[in-house]
């Protein structure tokens, strides 16, 4: 009688142990998507390690630069030669300046490269007070010049980015297409972040590229391992509970 008794018991287990399996089945499966993810994190951190040391390479000439692809080129560690065009200067608004410098600007200039097309070259950071040209005469380099610096690609707008103001060549994300259709320009469509150098005057400050790039993807598997052990104990307790409490 007494095992009759908890067979209906047993039977309403169906529903619990259905939940378990599919909750459980999510926690696991996204440990285990976490720990790919750290595997692909790390294999980009090496790889821009490696791109960002490396001696700087000729940029792609302009006849290849329609089958780029930002996965190939992103950080590569490249050098141009050609002249700036001054007078299409782009203020990228920037937030935090190195060295405790506080908001300012990006100088983002189009560069004629000598084996032909238009590169935009982030040339740097200036505080707010020295975004006109006017401001700071030396750094309008003149003539011949070699710039060396770390391809990267369009940056990307979200909800939270302001509207440009083109009227006074003020933008709020580095993005080549944009700026180089303002000057009416065809560019490439990526844009060189040039290396940290003296600079005519001390501005524009370069080496502006941000590569602190997280890897939280341990921590967020351990995570989810750790909430798929918790449900397993309070299932095996729960269990416990019907088994014996009938």
């Amino acid at each position: 009688m007494a095992q009759i008794a908890h067979q209906p018991a047993r039977k309403s287990l169906i529903a619990p142990v259905l939940f378990f399996l599919a909750v459980g089945g999510t926690l696991v499966s996204l440990g285990v998507w976490q720990l790919h993810r750290l595997a692909w994190k790390e294999s980009l951190i090496a790889q821009i390690a490696t791109r960002t040391t490396a001696p700087p390479q000729a940029v792609p000439d302009a006849s290849t630069w329609a089958r780029l692809s930002p996965v190939d080129y992103a950080y590569r560690h490249v050098e141009l030669s050609g002249r700036y065009d001054n007078g299409r200067e782009a203020l990228v608004f920037f937030g935090a300046g190195p060295h405790d410098l506080g908001p300012g600007y990006l100088i983002l200039t189009p560069f004629k490269l000598d084996s032909g097309g238009i590169v935009i070259v982030n040339r740097g950071f200036v505080t707010v007070d020295l975004g006109a040209r006017s401001s700071r005469p030396k750094s309008q380099i003149e003539g011949e010049t070699r710039v060396t610096g770390l391809m990267r690609p369009p940056q990307t707008r979200n909800l939270f980015t302001p509207d440009d103001e083109p009227e006074k060549d003020i933008f709020f994300t580095r993005d080549p297409a944009v700026i180089a259709a303002h000057f009416g320009l065809a560019a490439a469509p990526f844009i060189v972040d040039a290396d940290a150098a003296p600079m005519p005057g001390g501005w524009p400050i370069g080496g502006m590229t941000e590569i602190d790039i997280p890897n939280d993807h341990l921590s967020y598997a351990l995570t989810w391992f750790g909430l798929a052990v918790g449900l397993l104990a309070v299932f095996v307790a729960y269990l416990r509970a019907r088994w014996y409490g009938e």
